[in-house]
């Protein structure tokens, strides 16, 4: 299989700096608005769930601006998983905000589920699911209720509304707690239902940010079951994550962004064999090295697979 970009454009007048950063890994061409996948000689369209060029975000704070995100690039192909790793403080946080238009642009363009990002905000949020980290259920209503009321805000009929209530519910493994009130639930729990409020609607995009932070390993093992299944429905997952091991078992593709700028990206397996080739030691890289190698930093301590990295 070969893969061949096409109508490559260049993107004028940024006022920031919109180089994407690539530190020891060969440069992947940029600002690709379509690609298409050769095999057999026969050509395939791939159409982009999201897309990025030049994104940057920029703050004003007491101190003079900050550059959140500093002019970033992204291809994420529909029906694709794709993971977003970076430290704390890197802008992955902001690039999410910006994408599911909670954050306006500051430079570049963004395009989600075909529809600029800036032009038709509106648009945009009809076609995404968000599942942010701190769940916003009712505690008082339960499971049951609160997914039919959400499907009833987004115009369903009584009977539509307790359809599709009865699909997610099977479809986060919720059947048997739907009765009982969200404040009961594990936080596990919590995350699911979280999950199918998010899928009420059936969006094309779903963003999950940090989907099993704080979770015990067995609830993010059925955290991971559910990812799987909504993508294996047609849904584009865009989830943010400082489990790299997740990153390695969820994701098609990964990108890493540090200090604003997305220093490594590509397949977990590509990312690791090229890392694994510059060092011409024999050594099998993990995704953990090469979010260490990526961003520049040493090991300080493994807890679990939650790395904690030092400069």
């Amino acid at each position: 299989m070969a893969e061949v970009y096409t109508d490559d454009i260049d993107v004028l007048g940024v006022d920031m700096p919109g180089a994407t950063a690539d530190r020891n890994c060969p440069a992947s061409p940029r600002h690709s608005r379509h690609r298409t996948v050769t095999t057999d000689q026969k050509e395939t369209p791939m159409t982009l769930a999201v897309e990025a060029i030049a994104l940057a975000k920029r703050y004003r704070g007491k101190g003079g601006e900050v550059d959140a995100v500093r002019g970033i690039d992204l291809a994420i192909p529909t029906g694709s998983v794709f993971g977003f790793l970076g430290p704390n403080g890197a802008g992955k946080s902001t690039t999410v905000r910006m994408l599911t238009t909670l954050m306006t642009i500051s430079a570049g363009s963004a395009r989600v589920a075909g529809i600029d990002v800036a032009a038709d905000p509106d648009a945009v949020r009809r076609r995404i699911g968000v599942a942010l980290q701190e769940a916003g259920l009712d505690p008082r209503q339960t499971g049951r209720e609160l997914l039919r009321l959400q499907c009833r805000l987004y115009g369903m009929s009584q009977a539509e509304a307790a359809e599709r209530t009865e699909e997610l519910l099977r479809l986060v493994e919720l059947e048997d707690s739907a009765d009982r009130n969200v404040k009961g639930y594990s936080g596990g729990m919590k995350r699911r239902l979280d999950l199918a409020s998010a899928l009420v609607h059936r969006p094309e995009v779903l963003f999950l940010d940090e989907p099993t932070t704080g979770l015990d390993p067995a609830s993010r093992l059925t955290i991971w079951e559910e990812v799987r299944r909504i993508n294996e429905q047609g849904t584009t997952v865009f989830l943010t994550t400082q489990y790299l091991e997740e990153a390695d078992q969820l994701c098609d593709e990964v990108a890493i962004i540090d200090d604003g700028l997305i220093v490594r990206q590509g397949s977990p397996a590509a990312l690791k064999d090229e890392l694994a080739r510059r060092r011409g030691d024999g050594s099998v890289p993990t995704l953990d090295d090469v979010f260490l190698d990526a961003t520049g930093r040493s090991r300080a301590r493994v807890a679990g697979d939650v790395q904690e990295v030092q400069a």
